[in-house]
């Protein structure tokens, strides 16, 4: 699945791309953070996805360190395995809200669902936000984007 994108593969768009741009792979995403699927027919069931291909898309995700496999039993049945979201992969959650915010503006429907995300202890809502360093919030239509080395970014 992963391949080289374009020439400046060292960009963290390109980076993110080579494992976030299959469409599966987000909607998987999508399913286990915001329904909590964990088990392979939950993800079939949800998604109306070919064996075949969550097979192969769950494993990719487990090889990038996304999704987690762990053997769980119900009783009188066989082992099988669930798929539990990684620290990195539950960090998935901003990209998936950016999405939804993008869709929800941009391609609106009136029969459109869209994720409500709050803070886990208080239900709180919350959205996305550019903040800069003093706290001000910035409106996406004012910024500007520059080509900048990683090592030069303030972390998160």
């Amino acid at each position: 699945m992963p391949k080289s994108l374009g020439k400046d593969s060292t960009c963290s768009i390109a980076r993110s791309l080579e494992v976030l741009g299959d469409r599966w792979t987000l909607l998987i995403l999508r399913e286990a953070l915001i329904a909590g699927s964990t088990r392979f027919q939950e993800f079939r069931e949800a998604l109306g996805i070919a064996p075949n291909l969550l097979t192969q898309r769950l494993t990719f995700l487990i090889d990038e360190g996304l999704l987690t496999r762990r053997t769980y039993r119900e009783e009188g049945a066989r082992a099988r395995d669930e798929y539990v979201l990684t620290e990195t992969g539950r960090s998935l959650n901003l990209v998936i809200a950016a999405l939804s915010d993008w869709a929800r503006t941009c391609r609106p429907r009136p029969d459109g669902t869209s994720p409500a995300f709050v803070v886990e202890d208080s239900g709180a809502p919350v959205r996305l936000a550019f903040v800069t360093g003093d706290g001000d919030q910035v409106n996406a239509q004012r910024l500007v984007a520059r080509r900048t080395p990683d090592r030069e970014l303030a972390g998160p």
